[in-house]
């Protein structure tokens, strides 16, 4: 064997080497660290309604926390687990209704307010929608995180894969994509069962000014 096939040899050896070692790190970032443990816990205290069970991690959590894995081909199998696991824990409307009161709608859509530890446990908490949507063109400042919800229902009609759709995302968003930006408002109960039937009245009632 001539040297300069020697060094090719060498160069893919490595090569495989560095990928085993990198894929080796993304599994390994999936283990329970205590250490990463004791200094959250040790950096946090529980105050008000604020408990220190939030900054306990689900599996959602703990998955999207480590983005190399969560984007490797290792962790692809566990992506469709996780959206499954959060699909699964979605509840359709007690009274079988999906559409609330748009104006209702719209003032939660407006609040960012709540489940900070002055509030009171009781206290409802606003949906801050336009923090990372754009909802109403009379809106003068709006996030732009997640997409566009203007015309959110003139555009995409009202039957029921829509309305079941729509209702799955602002319920838990990570059902369709684990590591989404949008919070998990049921699953965490930040908005209760009629607020979220007046954000999607907010969305797909044709009287509320999203659809003008």
């Amino acid at each position: 064997m001539n040297m300069k096939n020697m060094k090719s040899l060498l160069a893919i050896g490595s090569f495989t080497l560095v990928a085993i070692a990198m894929q080796g790190s993304a599994i390994a970032q999936q283990a329970n660290d205590p250490k990463f443990n004791k200094m959250i816990k040790d950096g946090f205290k529980a105050e008000g309604i604020a408990g220190l069970d939030r900054i306990d991690q689900d599996a959602t959590q703990k998955f999207c926390s480590d983005p190399m894995f969560a984007n490797s081909k290792q962790g692809e199998k566990m992506r469709e687990k996780i959206q499954k696991i959060n699909m699964d824990s979605i509840k359709q409307p007690s009274d079988g209704k999906y559409i609330g009161d748009w104006k209702k709608g719209e003032a939660i859509a407006q609040s960012g307010r709540g489940a900070t530890w002055t509030d009171k446990a009781d206290a409802p908490v606003g949906g801050g929608c336009y923090n990372c949507h754009q909802i109403d063109k009379k809106e003068i400042s709006y996030g732009t995180i997640g997409p566009t919800l203007w015309n959110y229902g003139k555009l995409r009609g009202s039957s029921q894969d829509v309305i079941t759709y729509t209702w799955n995302r602002i319920n838990n968003s990570k059902a369709y994509n684990a590591c989404s930006n949008m919070p998990r408002f049921a699953h965490f109960k930040l908005l209760t069962e009629q607020q979220m039937q007046d954000v999607m009245a907010l969305l797909l009632d044709p009287a509320s000014p999203v659809n003008q």
